[in-house]
C-alpha cells in the first residue's frame, strides 16, 4: 500500500499545521481537533512497541528504532494520512531459521474517506480507507487509530514467509544414518542361471 502523495501541502505552514516531536507514538489522533488544521508527528519508534508486529520479530537479533515522519492533511476535500518510514526490522528466515533484515524504508499515503462517494475524488492508484470502518469506538470526538494504521502498513510490507536468497534449509540430524545394504542384482542371478542351462 505505498504511493506518493500528490500536491501535499507544506508541513511547515505554521498557521495551519501543528507539528509534534515526540518519542512516544500517539495511539490515536483526534480528527475533531486536527482534520482541518493538519497534524504532524516525527520521531523514533521501537518495533517491539507494536503488539502484533512484536509477535513475529526475531529474538536472535537486536531491533533498531525506526524513523517515522507522519502527516495528516487535507487535499481536494479528502483527508490523507501520509508517512515515511526509514529503517529495518529483523524477522526469522523460514529456511535457515537465522535472522533476516526486512527494509521498511518507503513512503505511504492513505486517503481517509468519509463515505464511498468520495472514491471518485481520489486516483485509481490511491490507497484509501473508509473512516466508518476504522473508527469503531463511539466517542465525543472522532479518534483515528493512528498507531494501529501504522502497524497495519508495516505488517503488509513484511513478507509472510521471509527467506534469504542464498540459504539452505536447516536440518538437524538425530542418530546415525543407517547404511544401505548392498542387494544382489536380480539380473546377476538370471545370468548365472543362463550359464547353467
Amino acid at each position: 500500500m505505498s504511493s506518493t502523495p500528490i500536491n501535499k501541502p507544506s508541513a511547515l505552514q505554521a498557521d495551519k499545521t501543528a507539528a509534534t516531536m515526540s518519542s512516544n507514538l500517539p495511539e490515536d489522533i483526534s480528527l475533531s481537533k486536527w482534520e482541518d488544521s493538519g497534524f504532524e508527528w516525527s520521531g523514533q519508534v521501537a518495533p517491539r512497541s507494536f503488539e502484533r508486529l512484536n509477535a513475529i520479530l526475531s529474538t536472535e537479533h537486536e531491533q533498531s528504532n525506526l524513523e517515522l515522519k507522519a502527516n495528516l492533511y487535507r487535499h481536494n476535500n479528502v483527508l490523507h494520512l501520509s508517512f515515511t518510514f526509514t529503517g529495518e526490522i529483523w524477522l526469522t528466515c523460514q529456511r535457515c531459521l537465522q535472522p533476516i533484515a526486512i527494509d521498511l524504508t518507503d513512503d505511504y499515503d492513505i486517503a481517509l474517506l468519509d463515505n464511498e462517494s468520495q472514491v471518485r475524488l481520489v486516483g485509481e492508484e490511491q490507497d484509501y480507507l473508509l473512516l466508518d470502518e476504522i473508527i469503531t469506538e463511539p466517542a465525543p470526538e472522532r479518534l483515528l487509530p493512528f498507531k494501529k494504521l501504522i502497524e497495519d502498513e508495516i505488517l503488509l510490507k513484511a513478507p509472510m514467509a521471509p527467506k534469504h536468497d542464498d540459504c539452505e534449509m536447516s536440518v538437524e540430524q538425530f542418530g546415525d544414518i543407517p547404511e544401505e545394504e548392498e542387494n544382489e542384482n536380480p539380473f546377476a542371478a538370471l545370468a548365472s542361471l543362463k550359464d547353467k542351462l
